[in-house]
């Protein structure tokens, strides 16, 4: 059993859940009255007062003191394999917080956690809302608890946030919709292709756009072809592995981000193939790693870091737009961002016995 860690409270002390529940309302509510926030009706803080009373709840003194002015700490919640991605979105988000003179808390958030738990962690913190990269922002556990503690949220990098959030994606259909053209065009008829982690949406969207590219390309979508990966370099070894281990192997690879079309690489090589001349292969992200293999890697541009950036930005607006009474000027709450395919030295026309 997963021991608690030692910056939670532990499992037999009052948090900021069992408050609410007893007095009947939101985390968030109790939240504004531990901050001495107006915006409470009386009868609810004198509930709220009386149950915090009776369960001997202690917010965060830290915390309390943080109470007042215009101060805005945001929290980032990340469980994400790549730790190339991780770096762009850590970069942007601190990037922002700094421009924004706003508090950053970056918490890890494996599956195995009480996604309650988590939220609760960050409302004793005296968190004002939430930045959520995927595959997080995917996860209906974790958006029902921060929907149920009346937080602003940006779930990033998904096209399915629910209506009430806000959220910023590029069209990763069309993007891999075109990566797959692209290869066509180099002269390749067998593509393979390395699907991400299938609790992901984007994984099933960017299949769909390989898929869409194969029928308007007039080749045949085979099966053998598309292997299981979970955005993890180990996870693309194995399905490179499976993938040119085929009595019929591709003469293409496109992977569904840059780790595994790294490890593709690594692969080929184990198995004295060179790349491009024997192999190509294409990643997705344009992530640093993009950039520190050779050859490097043609992939699709998914500006992570502008994301993250233009994510906490809008996030912070909507917060102070809130605090002004002015919720009904906070617009559009989905962002579509713009994405590239960046053309560098791991892509050529298949070997000549094979075109």
């Amino acid at each position: 059993m997963k021991k608690p860690r030692a910056t939670r409270r532990q499992h037999n002390t009052p948090t900021i859940s069992d408050v609410a529940a007893r007095a009947g309302v939101s985390p968030m509510t109790v939240s504004r009255v531990i901050n001495a926030k107006e915006s409470v009706r009386e009868r609810t803080r004198e509930r709220v007062e009386a149950a915090i009373a009776a369960l001997n709840y202690a917010p965060n003194a830290a915390a309390r003191a943080l109470a007042g002015g215009d101060d805005i700490r945001i929290g980032l919640l990340h469980s994400n394999p790549s730790f190339a991605y991780l770096s762009a979105l850590l970069v942007g988000a601190l990037d922002q917080a700094s421009r924004s003179n706003v508090q950053l808390m970056v918490e890890k958030c494996d599956d195995a956690d009480d996604y309650r738990a988590v939220i609760d962690h960050l409302l004793a913190g005296r968190v004002d809302g939430v930045l959520l990269p995927a595959p997080l922002s995917d996860a209906a556990g974790i958006l029902e608890a921060i929907r149920d503690a009346e937080l602003p949220v940006v779930a990033m990098a998904t096209e399915h946030a629910p209506e009430w959030a806000l959220s910023i994606c590029i069209d990763d259909k069309r993007a891999a919709y075109e990566m797959t053209r692209h290869i066509g065009a180099l002269g390749h008829r067998r593509i393979g292709f390395i699907k991400g982690d299938p609790n992901q949406a984007a994984s099933g969207t960017r299949l769909a756009g390989y898929r869409r590219a194969l029928k308007d390309m007039g080749l045949p979508y085979d099966p053998k072809l598309v292997v299981n990966g979970l955005f993890s370099y180990r996870s693309g070894l194995d399905a490179a592995d499976v993938l040119l281990g085929l009595a019929d192997p591709p003469t293409a690879i496109f992977a569904s981000n840059d780790d595994m079309a790294a490890a593709s690489v690594a692969i080929a090589h184990r198995r004295g193939l060179e790349v491009p001349r024997d192999l190509t292969v294409c990643g997705f992200d344009d992530t640093a790693l993009a950039t520190t293999i050779w050859p490097e890697l043609t992939t699709i541009r998914q500006p992570v870091l502008d994301m993250a950036r233009i994510a906490l930005e809008r996030l912070v607006q909507v917060i102070r737009l809130q605090r002004a009474g002015r919720a009904d000027e906070i617009g559009q709450s989905h962002i579509r961002a713009e994405h590239a395919l960046i053309r560098r030295q791991s892509d050529a026309a298949p070997p000549a016995a094979d075109a």
